[in-house]
């Protein structure tokens, strides 16, 4: 098989080296002339996905996977499988701007040839594919959908940091406009894929699978953090509830936490209400979980003399996970903000970035100099051994994450909350 595959970022290029290392000629495709470099010299263009450089440095100098700037060209040449991962970007609101994907359909249908499968990965509003990306590749290619060429839907359900371990364990759903195209797309990833693919009967079922998987998480978690919330009104330990409803096979909650960030959990969400606005347990958990770095700040201000006005706050992590130097709706922003708008004096700290990127993002970089109180914002591994003397002059540490060892902070007379956990 020849295949294309078009946006080399995080999940493109992962899915691009999959696809060359079962054997077949793969062109990755990407409109960043210093990233098609990088691959070109066998260089992985973003650290931390396991397996990646090293698969680059075979497949490269092999000739099984190359490079280009040109996606119209490239499909020009006619693969048998076209795969585009573009980012569907969203504002504040995560309200969709098709411009990027748009722009990448373009460069598609305008090398379109017949008897090619077009498989959009990004994850998309119910009804796009049919609506939208298969109208437009049939008007710039002047093929017929379903005739001359096939458009499917395969979410990608993979993980940052674990893509192939993701891909070889987790059945690939596909579902296209025809049963034909269904089928076709569903060969054709086979040819690359050890696990299950399934096929669905439609794209809007498609669609909505990779919906429903991350609305439900955000239901989870909100409902895990109306939990947390009740247990500091009643003074019991939230996390060991769940843990005993989660002793019995029919539960399971997830874990609260400060914020719900990231690409997908507070996005998703969005796109399915934007497709069924009347859906009400969506909509309310969106609430929940948006309103927790405002309740945070509300058992910081609990906690200190006077609440938090004058007070100066570290926020530890500026990150949406941990270990991982990504922001998307991190809860660092609406913290921060928070903090602000009740008077207190925010500061930043993030191991995994300076301070000249620290206040590119907005935020004040914190010097070490004394505060009143820090936030726990990111489960970064190391804030596990954070200790009283690394936040001189905290009086209260608020653990947004549960991931610090409350005694050190206990002994030395630091208030300490998380939670949930009273």
């Amino acid at each position: 098989m020849r295949a294309v595959v078009v946006a080399l970022g995080k999940i493109g290029l992962p899915l691009a080296v999959a696809i060359a290392q079962a054997g077949h000629e793969v062109v990755g495709c990407d409109i960043d002339p210093d990233v098609v470099a990088l691959i070109n010299s066998a260089r992985e263009p973003f650290p931390g996905e396991a397996g990646l450089q090293d698969a680059l440095s075979r497949l490269v100098p092999a000739g099984r996977l190359r490079a280009v700037t040109d996606t119209t060209g490239a499909v020009a040449e006619g693969p048998e499988l076209v795969v585009a991962v573009p980012p569907l970007m969203v504002d504040e609101q995560a309200r969709p701007d098709f411009r990027i994907l748009d722009a990448v359909v373009d460069d598609i249908g305008q090398g379109l040839q017949r008897g090619t499968v077009v498989s959009v990965e990004t994850t998309l509003p119910v009804g796009t594919i049919r609506n939208r990306i298969a109208p437009r590749l049939a008007e710039l290619s002047g093929l017929r959908p379903e005739q001359d060429f096939h458009a499917v839907h395969s979410p990608e359900r993979v993980y940052s940091g674990r893509i192939f371990r993701d891909l070889a364990t987790y059945p690939k759903i596909i579902g296209g406009l025809s049963d034909a195209g269904v089928a076709r797309a569903v060969e054709l990833y086979s040819s690359f894929l050890d696990v299950e693919v399934r096929a669905l009967g439609s794209v809007e079922a498609a669609e909505l699978t990779k919906l429903a998987e991350t609305t439900y998480r955000d239901v989870n978690i909100a409902l895990a953090n109306e939990f947390a919330r009740y247990a500091d009104r009643i003074g019991v330990d939230v996390n060991e509830v769940i843990d005993a409803a989660n002793s019995q096979p029919f539960s399971h909650v997830h874990r609260p936490g400060i914020a719900v960030g990231g690409h997908c959990i507070p996005v998703y969400p969005r796109f399915y209400l934007a497709g069924d606005p009347q859906a009400q347990l969506p909509a309310a958990s969106r609430r929940v979980n948006e309103g927790m770095p405002a309740y945070a700040i509300e058992l910081l201000a609990g906690e200190l003399s006077g609440g938090v006005a004058g007070a100066r706050v570290v926020i530890l992590g500026v990150t949406y996970r941990g270990d991982v130097k990504e922001t998307a709706f991190s809860g660092a922003f609406p913290v921060a903000r928070e903090l602000r708008e009740r008077g207190a004096h925010a500061f930043a700290s993030d191991p995994l970035y300076s301070a000249a990127e620290l206040s590119a993002l907005g935020f004040e970089p914190w010097d070490g100099t004394p505060v009143d109180a820090a936030i726990v914002q990111a489960d970064h591994a190391g804030y596990a051994e954070l200790r009283p003397r690394d936040v001189p002059g905290a009086r209260v540490l608020i653990d947004g994450r549960g991931i610090v060892d409350i005694a050190p902070w206990r002994a030395a007379g630091v208030t300490i909350r998380r939670l949930g956990a009273s």
